[in-house]
């Protein structure tokens, strides 16, 4: 079965404007595929997989979900459904790209699908709330969404327009990947994670690493960087990574916004990938503006780093269990693995004179470290601070070594 847009949404109560939608990609010259999660009546017109079929893939029936009148527990199951649906036409080779339409329940039935696909694959959708919050929805994801202005409610006027509009959007880019020649590219892929504080580091990282020939991504630690460059370790793309950057274990443990959630820094050794780990920004945990900091941290140190972007410095005791946690991350791992740590100050703002300098906080923070770091992963102490160019040629240097260790196995 050859590549094809497939439509996933409710073929009962928007049967008439996923017709239209795709009739429009058909009328381009794109193939489609349909898959119904309706539940409430009868499809306007035959899909390829039915709500029923998606039903059983969610763990139920469309007859017991008719028999319930759940709403919530059929968006549930259609939602379950839907990933999986989508993943096993991805592993046939179907999906070309991923059409979605609705209000909140559409878009998070085909969000979820599109967030059980691999990024890269085309994913397009047209939702009532994309002009809200849409972390829920995208994810880690590549994920487009348009803002429908009006319900998906009928073709009119205004629909008319935007619906091609995202159906041609999908079309041009289905079919230019189709028309691009699979490229040879040889280069090595590895991961940098980066904060403003710690730019100099990772900029000279990236640019030396650059020049020996290797392929960057550089990843913004604002918790949903740390889990796209995670998500693409899993994935298999990055196959090693200068994890200079680890602040979003700071905002998980005392609950700052930029969490990457409790699994960061496990990918890159779970996938035995040469990492290079350092404690960059872990002298900060994020908030928004200051009056949308917790009441509990009001005698606390901060900075305010930009109106909406309030930073509190991190305690002794904190950095003592942020090197604990670390430390305990990386024992787990199956990489080869070096950690390095700047004594003189790990972010622009933890430097003698500056706002965050912290002796004795990085002191508990290398301690944490060093008392419960596996005894043969490499812990490589530096007089310098981070953004200084000798910490990141270290960096720079054993991550060239561990990579060309494991081209060698």
């Amino acid at each position: 079965m050859g590549k094809k847009a497939v439509l996933i949404g409710a073929m009962d109560t928007k049967g008439q404007e996923y017709l239209f939608v795709k009739n429009t990609l058909e009328a381009c010259g794109v193939e489609t595929f349909v898959v119904d999660t309706g539940v409430l009546e009868e499809p306007l017109f035959q899909p390829d997989v039915s709500a029923d079929e998606v039903a059983r893939a969610g763990g139920s029936s469309l007859e017991e979900l008719r028999r319930g009148s759940d709403r919530g527990t059929a968006v549930a199951v259609m939602t379950r459904g839907a990933a999986h649906i989508i993943a096993e036409l991805e592993r046939k080779g179907v999906v070309g790209g991923v059409f979605g339409m609705g209000g909140t329940a559409g878009t998070t039935v085909a969000a979820s699908a599109m967030q059980a696909l691999p990024i890269g694959v085309p994913k397009l959708l047209v939702s009532t709330v994309a002009s809200g919050n849409t972390r829920p929805y995208v994810g880690v994801k590549d994920i487009m969404m348009m803002y429908s202005v009006v319900d998906i409610a009928g073709i009119n006027r205004l629909s008319r327009r935007i619906l091609s509009n995202a159906a041609y959007a999908l079309a041009g880019t289905i079919q230019q990947q189709e028309r691009e020649q699979e490229i040879v590219d040889d280069k090595v892929t590895l991961g940098i994670t980066m904060f403003g504080v710690t730019t100099p580091c990772a900029t000279r990282v990236r640019e030396k690493l650059e020049e020996e020939g290797y392929d960057l991504l550089v990843f913004h630690a604002t918790g949903t960087g740390g889990m796209a460059m995670e998500e693409l370790i899993k994935a298999g793309y990055i196959k090693g990574v200068a994890d200079i950057t680890t602040t979003e274990l700071a905002d998980e443990l005392v609950g700052g916004i930029f969490t990457a959630g409790p699994n960061r820094l496990e990918a890159s050794g779970a996938a035995g990938i040469p990492q290079v780990v350092s404690v960059g920004a872990l002298d900060m945990v994020n908030f928004g503006p200051p009056e949308t900091v917790p009441i509990q941290f009001k005698d606390r140190t901060f900075y305010q780093h930009n109106p909406t972007t309030t930073l509190m410095r991190t305690t002794v005791q904190e950095n003592s269990e942020l090197g604990r946690i670390l430390a305990e991350k990386l024992n787990w791992s199956l990489s080869p693995t070096v950690v390095v740590f700047p004594k003189a100050g790990i972010s622009l703002l933890d430097m003698d004179s500056k706002p965050f300098d912290g002796k004795e906080e990085r002191q508990a923070l290398f301690d944490g470290i060093k008392q419960h770091l596996r005894a043969d992963i490499s812990l490589i102490e530096l007089d310098q601070d981070i953004n200084n160019p000798m910490v990141a040629d270290v960096i720079t240097d054993h991550l060239l070594r561990l990579m060309v260790s494991a081209t060698k196995v």
